[in-house]
């Protein structure tokens, strides 16, 4: 498992903050504003569903 600090938003614009990446799994572990849960999407979907905010001038 690695920690990860990035930001993504999905095809609705909604910023996601990605916390881990599971190799092993290849799970992305990603929060939500808003709700109190953590949330995961195997990386193939993740890659399709999200797009990686390089700065905060994109948000």
């Amino acid at each position: 498992m690695a920690e990860v600090n990035r930001r993504f938003k999905d095809r609705r614009g909604i910023i996601v903050h990605v916390i881990r990446w599971e190799p092993q799994t290849r799970r992305v572990i990603y929060l939500r504003d808003g709700y109190e849960h953590e949330c995961f999407s195997p990386l193939e979907q993740f890659q399709r569903k999200f797009t990686e905010l390089k700065d905060d001038h994109e948000h």
